[in-house]
């Protein structure tokens, strides 16, 4: 009987009546190993931090898993349903045969429960082979999850493959090029809003939002300590430069550039993004998601001209 369900796997997935609109809830980012690619799942991820953005290329711990799918009659109606594509995919079968496919369907009309369906995480290189392991469905009574039925932790880590934060750019002052010893000022442009979040949704049955919100920025001024010093005050978006104001953000370069590669310094700034499970006390916890921008900074000697006479 297994033999006869595998078989017809590929079909009863295009037809899932608990998923009429087909695969959904793809998350993803630019410029990173995906995160997270859903197929034929139920699950939908939303909000502002499913798009626009990139990410660490978190992916989930395990690339397939069973989510809860259509009652005992629905699930029957379905089967029915695919009928002609039974008798394509065994030309030699029998009515008799296909009505034994349809028993195991017709003993649990009636009974409390419902049947779970396995999906898989396109992104994954394995996920496919790990779905290709599973049965096409498995009949599970109310209250209880089934090996490998999903967990509120892996839609979780669902939710956290599919988190991105925003890619910045480097804002300086001077902008074309430093000198040594004068106060270089490092801000970020295009942070946008400090808090991300993605929430992973079985629609009816639960849901889990991660949040990540921007803690601070670190800058690496990209030489040794010797040839920079740091100052680090710098808040969740660095110090734009005001005349005047207080240097606590940014750089200030000893040494000139030239005889660094290509002549120039290459700053760093990481913006850092701790990452939680929303309104709920979990066992597990996420490493924070790490985006570095960086910035060509020439360096050069101040020239002064001192005239016969002066000084």
């Amino acid at each position: 009987m297994k033999g006869l369900i595998s078989l017809l796997a590929a079909g009863l997935m295009v037809v899932n009546p608990a998923d009429p609109g087909g695969p959904r809830g793809d998350g993803f980012q630019d410029g990173r190993t995906a995160g997270v690619k859903l197929s034929n799942s139920k699950i939908v991820i939303t909000g502002n931090g499913a798009r626009g953005g990139t990410s660490d290329g978190y992916q989930i711990q395990r690339p397939c898993w069973y989510e809860p799918g259509p009652d005992a009659a629905n699930m029957l109606k379905t089967q029915q349903d695919v009928r002609d594509y039974w008798f394509r995919m065994h030309p030699d079968g029998s009515e008799a045969e296909f009505q034994k496919f349809l028993k195991q369907f017709k003993d649990k009309i009636g009974k409390p429960g419902r049947w779970w369906t396995p999906a898989y995480n396109d992104a994954d290189p394995k996920g496919r082979a790990c779905w290709g392991g599973l049965d096409p469905f498995a009949w599970v009574p109310p209250g209880t999850t089934p090996p490998a039925g999903i967990t509120f932790e892996q839609l979780a880590q669902i939710a956290r493959a599919a988190l991105t934060v925003p890619q910045p750019a480097i804002k300086l002052n001077p902008d074309a090029k430093s000198y040594v010893n004068l106060p270089t000022w490092v801000w970020l442009d295009g942070v946008g809003q400090p808090r991300r979040s993605v929430t992973a949704t079985i629609p009816g049955v639960m849901s889990a939002t991660v949040v990540a919100t921007l803690e601070n920025i670190k800058i690496d001024p990209g030489t040794t300590p010797d040839r920079a010093e740091v100052r680090g005050e710098c808040g969740t978006s660095g110090k734009s430069y005001v005349k005047g104001g207080q240097f606590t953000c940014g750089v200030r370069y000893l040494h000139a550039s030239v005889d660094w590669p290509r002549q120039v310094y290459v700053l760093k700034v990481t913006t850092v993004w701790p990452v939680r499970v929303a309104e709920r006390v979990v066992p597990f916890q996420y490493a924070p998601v790490e985006v570095d921008a960086t910035r060509d900074v020439p360096v050069g000697e101040v020239q002064s001209d001192v005239k016969p006479g002066e000084g």
